[in-house]
């Protein structure tokens, strides 16, 4: 399981065998079921997790007990609450596994002592963290303007994985749509493609 961790690292910077033993000492390695949650509202986030195997997602619930999915993470995929984990207040988000998964988490404060201590590792993460914005900033957007049905082509083509592992109705509380339009919507797309 590590040593996806450290072929997604090795992919991205190259570290001395040193700073890779520096990064492999300080991480917890945590196995979750299927729908066993890896963080639950109320609770403060305290780590950086890496997705070695599986699925999961990151939702509130309102108050009338509807679900708004916020995000996914797959393998070679990053998982966490960030305003949970800069501010130490209790996050108002869930995360919990829609397949059996593996992950590789990481203290805050031995993730800052990697970033402090191993400069390239710090770039990689700036490199992550900044796409991270730029992917947030752009759904933001589709979120605002666009249709119920360019949303989900998009999706489907930006994420075609996602379409076949995770259900209907959970893509559905993402694209913002009652899991009825987005049926509706895919047997339209379906149409047309024929």
């Amino acid at each position: 399981m590590y040593e996806t961790f450290q072929r997604y690292i090795d992919s991205r910077v190259k570290l001395t065998e040193a700073e890779k033993e520096q990064v492999r000492s300080v991480a917890v390695i945590k196995k979750i079921r299927k729908r066993q949650y890896l963080l639950q509202e109320g609770d403060v986030w305290k780590y950086h997790a890496f997705v070695t195997v599986g699925c999961l997602r990151t939702y509130s619930v309102d108050e009338k007990g509807i679900e708004h999915i916020i995000g996914f993470s797959i393998e070679n995929w990053w998982a966490g609450e960030r305003e949970s984990l800069l501010s130490g207040e209790p996050t108002r988000f869930n995360i919990d596994a829609i397949e059996d998964s593996e992950l590789v988490l990481f203290t805050n404060a031995n993730f800052e002592m990697l970033c402090q201590t191993i400069p390239t590792f710090r770039q990689m993460i700036d490199s992550i963290l900044n796409k991270s914005f730029v992917t947030q900033q752009s759904r933001i957007n589709a979120t605002l303007s666009q249709t119920a049905e360019e949303k989900y082509v998009s999706f489907v083509k930006k994420y075609p994985d996602f379409a076949l592992r995770i259900p209907q109705s959970m893509i559905a509380s993402y694209l913002g749509m009652t899991p009825e339009t987005l049926s509706r919507i895919r047997t339209q797309t379906a149409r047309n493609r024929s």
